[in-house]
């Protein structure tokens, strides 16, 4: 049997299980795709929010997204993408300010003329670094605060840093902050002025549903509603144990799920590959998603530095989706994000919801709760891999040391900021770094 007709097994259904089970069945493999949930998609799935379907989280395309703009072209959703200029807000000392375009920038009162152009530098400079290896050696409070300054390190970037890594930001390189920068920064047509953002009509739900169809054309056999609870070689094959009981042997198994999930359910790992799966540092997320009468911000994005926020932005899909997609309705995102650990996500439903009432009456005059058509809770303990100090010398392999078994996720997005379209890159590049994936030999579409 050739590697190209070997039996794989993929466990894990998001976009990353999804597109390497396309890759493989394009060059000729037998492949069986494994999801928990009872839907495909993972982080990128949708919901229903009363009678609206959309995404579980938030989620938009820049135009530099150039690997999730061939895969939509691939799945004939390309040309459906709509484009529109977003504009982007700031919220600080009770404050909410509009920080769309140069000028808006040079008005902004927190900051005095000296922090403006320190901070533009900083971004400018960011935005000129090609590779960021370097940079993982170096704090990123300690690079901060050498090109930005104190005061606008303290004003600025501590509160954005606390906001998206809590007391973990003490731990990230300036390689975190830089893979920020430079994604946001590749969506503006010039500096610091205008936002070209896009979506496909429908959301996520549109795309996971044709991404579905081509699978199973491209003779994937899918499987949702199976959660893997073990992995291990026996008779020369790779089982993968489900918590329904069945059982399924396989010559190659993929393992997609977040380092200590895996480090899990792979017990025969090596000591030092279970630690190194296991020491990789998660951030989670608490999402409050607002179905609302009526939009509530001109702004997509609303970043908050004001520490009594319980939540890291606002997040108006309003702002961005054609209002026709959303029956004329505002759909806002909260999201939180805190360690994998937090206490918060025991934190009840109705909470968080007080939460959110309080706290966007005081931001936004002209909000009333009244507002709220339907709320939806969304807790994911792992989403994203905090890019530590000597982040790429730490990160596990992705060939393991089990014959046939191999572990891709997240964390492998070395320096980038966890999006779709770093997703969809990582499913590429695995088909060509893995040895067993790389033998294949065949043509397949990027």
């Amino acid at each position: 049997m050739t590697t190209a007709q070997a039996r794989w097994g993929i466990v894990g259904g998001g976009i990353l299980g999804m597109t390497l089970a396309l890759r493989l069945a394009q060059c000729g493999g037998h492949v069986t795709l494994f999801e928990a949930a009872d839907t495909f998609g993972g982080l990128a799935s949708a919901w229903q929010l009363g009678d609206l379907v959309w995404d579980r989280h938030y989620h938009v395309t820049l135009l530099s997204d150039t690997a999730l703009r061939g895969l939509l072209d691939e799945l004939g959703l390309a040309d459906e993408i709509t484009w529109r200029e977003t504009r982007t807000g700031f919220y600080t000392d009770d404050q909410l300010y509009s920080m769309s375009n140069s000028l808006e920038f040079l008005r902004f009162p927190p900051l005095r003329l000296l922090d403006k152009c320190r901070l533009a530098a900083t971004i400018l400079y960011a935005s000129k670094i090609r590779d960021a290896q370097k940079l993982e050696h170096i704090p990123v409070t300690d690079w901060l605060r050498r090109w930005s300054g104190t005061r606008t390190f303290e004003k600025i970037w501590r509160p954005l840093l606390r906001a998206k890594l809590g007391d973990n930001y003490n731990k990230a390189s300036a390689a975190f902050i830089w893979a920020i920068i430079a994604r946001m920064y590749a969506a503006r047509r010039s500096g610091l002025k205008k936002e070209m953002f896009g979506y496909v009509p429908g959301g996520y739900a549109r795309i996971l549903e044709r991404f579905e169809t081509v699978l199973r054309e491209a003779g994937v056999a899918v499987k949702p509603g199976y959660a893997a609870t073990h992995v291990e070689r026996q008779n020369g094959a790779i089982d993968i144990a489900f918590a329904n009981g069945e059982q399924h042997a396989f010559d190659q198994v993929v393992v997609t799920l977040a380092a200590p999930l895996a480090a899990r359910l792979c017990p025969g790992l090596r000591a030092d590959e279970q630690r190194k799966l296991r020491e990789v540092l998660y951030q989670g997320i608490i999402c409050t998603a607002l179905l609302l009468k009526q939009p509530l911000s001109p702004f997509y994005v609303t970043n908050i530095t004001d520490a009594w926020v319980p939540f890291t932005a606002v997040i108006d899909m309003s702002a961005l989706v054609d209002a026709r997609h959303l029956g004329g309705r505002g759909l806002v995102y909260l999201p939180k994000y805190v360690a994998a650990d937090d206490p918060a996500f025991d934190m009840p439903g109705h909470e968080l919801e007080r939460q959110c009432h309080q706290t966007l009456a005081r931001m936004y005059p002209n909000f009333c709760p009244d507002d709220i058509l339907h709320v939806g809770v969304s807790r994911v303990r792992h989403v994203l891999a905090i890019s530590t100090l000597n982040y790429s010398a730490k990160l596990p392999p992705m060939r393991t040391s089990i014959p046939g078994l191999h572990i891709v996720n997240s964390a492998h997005i070395v320096n980038g900021t966890l999006n779709v379209n770093e997703t969809v890159q990582l499913a590429e590049q695995a088909i060509e770094q893995l040895p067993a994936l790389g033998e294949l030999g065949c043509e397949i579409r990027i």
